[in-house]
């Protein structure tokens, strides 16, 4: 019985989002596509699949051993899986006592979000560096630079020197109910990351506060099992009984929904090793890359095993991809490019939480 994609989603529990990428790493291809319009169908009996990969996902298992497990033994699949649970209980550090102390502290007239804090820490040394970076790329990287800045003109980012170096010094925090986003850039790079609040008081707010003074904090946040954050005329990071102030940045912040949202669908997708990746640009400036379905080629003379769908040439500066590589999590990495003139998404394959947008670079010829 052929069935859409969403069919199939909504059958075994699976966003259509995963079973695109999982169809590009080689896990879950469908079983036919539309020559006309790229459609993907499934086929009923990829059921049994499609739900063994989303319980092994669900397990936080990791992509490799994901591969491994959906062609091995049932026996050779529960080793596999008690191997990580061990692993699990050894890096836990959240407990329900910290969490429930913390909550009854909270003001419900203050704007309060009570995070993780490993999550927290994380997504600050995820997003800070793009910010911290800002104010040298906002002055030393006049028009004549091949890329173009991924906060346009007309985007809602604040022109002019001062004003503009302000803002790309500083990490914009989102507090919402359902999700607390932090957001930075340095015009050539977005990096993005949310984190689901265990808690959340109040009404929904946004602030700016310096990418600097933020990453202080960081360590600080991670020895938490959790952190509230509340913001009343500033904003606290409180863990237990210690608590850390910083000051909010008044300053019109770049409109960067806009330029999530204007991305086009990509024309190519490919899954390669991260730190493999991230070794091959070691000590060089501007990287031309080739990439088909099975391979990602640097400047003619390294090749690396990829995994994808189209294909395309493109220029990248080193520095600044690597950079958004360093800050990603896992044994894998995407890229989605649409064409070579606009920005390229980076993600994760093992955390869906972190993307980050790289500008890429003209090619001469």
């Amino acid at each position: 019985m052929r069935l859409t994609m969403s069919e199939f989603a909504r059958l075994v529990g699976l966003a259509p989002s995963a079973l695109r990428f999982y169809d590009d790493c080689g896990l879950l291809p469908p079983a036919e596509v539309d020559a006309t319009n790229g459609y993907r169908y499934y086929d009923k009996s990829q059921q049994p699949r499609a739900q063994l990969l989303r319980d092994l996902r669900e397990l936080d298992l990791p992509l490799p051993d994901v591969r491994l497990a959906l062609d091995a033994s049932p026996s050779e699949v529960a080793d596999l899986i008690r191997t990580h649970l061990r692993t699990l209980e050894a890096k836990s550090t959240a407990t329900h006592e910290a969490a429930t102390r913390l909550l009854t502290q909270l003001l419900s007239q203050k704007t309060t979000a009570l995070l993780g804090g490993p999550e927290l820490s994380s997504a600050i040394r995820q997003v800070a560096p793009t910010a911290r970076a800002g104010t040298d790329s906002a002055h030393g990287m006049g028009s004549g630079d091949p890329a173009t800045p991924v906060t346009a003109a007309g985007s809602g980012s604040a022109e002019g020197g001062d004003d503009l170096g302000l803002v790309l010094s500083c990490v914009l925090i989102e507090l919402e109910p359902d999700e607390v986003v932090f957001v930075a850039t340095d015009r050539y790079r977005l990096a993005v990351r949310t984190v689901r609040p265990v808690e959340f008081g109040g009404v929904g707010t946004r602030v700016l506060v310096r990418a600097d003074e933020l990453a202080e904090v960081s360590r600080w946040a991670a020895a938490g099992d959790v952190v509230r954050v509340e913001v009343n005329g500033g904003l606290v990071l409180a863990r237990g009984d210690e608590s850390r102030e910083l000051q909010l940045v008044d300053a019109e912040y770049p409109a960067y929904q806009q330029i999530l949202d204007g991305l086009t669908p990509p024309a190519c997708r490919v899954v390669v090793d991260r730190l493999g990746l991230l070794s091959a640009l070691t000590g060089r400036d501007v990287v031309a890359f080739d990439i088909d379905q099975q391979s990602l080629r640097i400047d003619d003379e390294v090749q690396l095993e990829a995994i994808g769908s189209g294909a395309v040439r493109i220029g990248f500066t080193a520095s600044l991809l690597a950079a958004a590589l360093e800050a990603s999590v896992g044994p894998d990495v995407l890229l989605e490019i649409c064409e070579p003139a606009r920005p390229v998404v980076v993600r994760s394959a093992d955390q869906g939480t972190f993307t980050t947008l790289v500008m890429p670079v003209r090619l001469d010829g």
